[in-house]
């Protein structure tokens, strides 16, 4: 799939800002696009409108950081959308891509998972969502009809972003999906700003877009979101249903992976999420699936 252009990314921004919203009259005129046009962005941030327009077709060459913050305060981003501005803007013209080796988690993060026991669900998350680590509870609450030491083998190792769009079980486990789906894609926006040669997280891209009309549409909109804190509302297969809390702690060591905890938001939940951590572990036994696989980890059944 073709990686986003600095050019695409501001068209969507400048699409989705009135003028209105802009402080521009429009006095009863008719408009013929839905948002800012280009004269008026451009006017707005302090730049020729010819420059804007060069800059939007990617005949311009390289922004200036003032000139990529004046059009992030014009266009209202936040954040995270100006930090995939300058990303976008510091990125080759024709990026060539490559396919990195498999990731690992650090080992300190492994013994904080380690030092998490089974109390708290806990998940280790590589840059493109692929499930490094998780401890048994962790992988009972988010996956529990996946092989549970799947992410032992990277070439089975499960993809949340493609569990969350090409498995019907994941989907019907949130009850939340639609919310949890824009952050989703928001975020592998975000990644994909950040590691723009990254052939395995363009292929990614690729497949959910094919896959999925949902992710398709949302990466469509261009939205760009962080993921650090939020809530889940899941429907459990085992234990009914449960409302916890994730909360994302970056790792210096591995800048980026995640390690995503999970925290009840009631007793009730509390209760839910005890019971799970007192099953016992039963492994699936060995047998490898093809890649393309929703989610890529072999289900128990």
């Amino acid at each position: 799939m073709e990686l986003e252009s600095l050019g695409a990314y501001l068209k969507t921004r400048r699409d989705r800002l009135t003028p209105a919203a802009a402080g521009l009259g429009t006095y009863g005129a008719t408009r013929r696009v839905p948002g800012l046009r280009r004269e008026e962005l451009a006017q707005l941030a302090g730049v020729s409108a010819g420059y804007y327009t060069r800059l939007e077709q990617g005949q311009a060459g390289t922004a200036s950081r003032q000139v990529l913050d004046a059009l992030a305060r014009v266009l209202r981003l936040d954040p995270a959308e100006t930090a995939h501005l300058h990303n976008l803007a510091r990125r080759p013209a024709a990026p060539r891509l490559v396919r990195p080796a498999p990731e690992q988690p650090h080992p300190r993060v492994l013994a904080l998972l380690t030092a998490l026991a089974e109390t708290t669900p806990a998940v280790v998350l590589g840059r493109r969502g692929d499930v490094l680590a998780w401890n048994r509870t962790g992988h009972a609450l988010v996956a529990e009809h996946v092989d549970a030491d799947a992410p032992h083998d990277p070439v089975r190792r499960p993809s949340v972003p493609r569990m969350f769009f090409l498995d019907p079980l994941v989907r019907d486990l949130h009850a939340n999906w639609a919310e949890l789906a824009r952050i989703h894609v928001a975020y592998l926006r975000l990644t994909a700003g950040r590691y723009p040669t990254d052939a395995r997280l363009a292929e990614l891209i690729g497949e959910l877009a094919m896959g999925s009309t949902d992710f398709a549409e949302l990466w469509a909109a261009g939205d760009v979101a962080d993921c650090t804190v939020g809530a889940m509302r899941l429907r459990h297969p085992t234990v009914g249903a449960l409302d916890v809390d994730y909360q994302v702690w970056l790792q210096p060591d591995s800048p980026g992976h995640r390690l995503e905890v999970y925290t009840p938001r009631d007793p009730a939940s509390a209760d839910a999420v005890r019971l799970l951590a007192a099953r016992p572990y039963r492994a699936a036994p060995p047998a490898p699936s093809a890649p393309s696989d929703a989610g890529r980890g072999r289900a128990t059944g």
